[in-house]
């Protein structure tokens, strides 16, 4: 900023022209943006993958629609940033929409810019479902979490995970395989349940559903070291008169 200041003087006084002035604000406003990049996305987890779960709320068909409705939106935003996603898991809705689903972020910052997008997410609309054209309100809720690399281990024991089998299933119904290659791994110490028909190959969904237990592991020790720093950060007395 100093520089810019300098370089405005210098045109004052005709040293310097409007294209070399505005190089050196473009320079300067890129430096500005840059830092409030990192400043916004610096903690180390943020530029993991991500793992986003969605589950549609009470309303049924109507919180099953808008469930579908964010995957889109999603789905539509990575692909428009170059984030490449994977469908995990998908459940359909009765009539419409999907119960719940699973999708895998692959890209730079992808934790970074989604982890702001957990929490229960609200629609109030016409309902397209109603004859009578009533207003109804929907709700979803969105978890999203890091994907854990290589360099980050998270000791798990075996006998506390317990697994299920059972045939994977696409839009419609439509068998995406006939025999059981989808997976149900269930963690009983946190009571988490993942759920995983990425691929035909019961394995490689094995792999995958132990790699988002794992990534589940770490955003949970994460958020207890973030609540853990904030009461730290609320126990501490204010320097002023009374606080001897």
């Amino acid at each position: 900023m100093d520089d810019l200041h300098v370089f405005f003087e210098f045109y004052e006084v005709g040293e310097l022209g409007e294209e070399e002035i505005e190089k050196a604000y473009q320079s300067a406003k890129k430096h500005i943006e840059d830092l409030e990049f990192l400043k916004m996305l610096g903690a180390e987890e943020d530029s993991l993958n991500a793992i986003l779960n969605i589950n549609s709320g009470a309303g049924g068909t109507e919180s099953q629609d808008w469930a579908e409705m964010l995957m889109r939106m999603y789905l539509r935003w990575a692909e428009k940033n170059n984030i490449k996603t994977s469908v995990l898991e998908r459940q359909e809705g009765e009539h419409a929409g999907i119960k719940s689903c699973s999708i895998e972020f692959e890209g730079e910052f992808a934790y970074g810019y989604l982890k702001g997008e957990s929490g229960v997410h609200r629609l109030v609309r016409i309902s397209p479902f109603d004859a009578a054209h009533k207003r109804h309100t929907s709700f979803a809720s969105v978890y999203a979490y890091p994907l854990v690399d290589d360099h980050i281990e998270i000791d798990i024991n075996p006998a506390d995970i317990s697994w299920d089998t059972f045939r994977s299933s696409g839009p419609g119904g439509q068998g995406v395989n006939k025999i059981e290659s989808a997976v149900r791994l269930k963690y009983a110490p946190e009571n988490i349940v993942i759920e995983c028909q990425e691929t035909r190959s019961q394995g490689k969904n094995r792999e995958k559903a132990l790699k988002m237990l794992k990534s589940q592991l770490y955003e949970l020790e994460l958020r207890k070291q973030r609540e853990k720093q904030q009461e730290e950060e609320a126990g501490k007395k204010k320097i002023e008169w009374g606080s001897q």
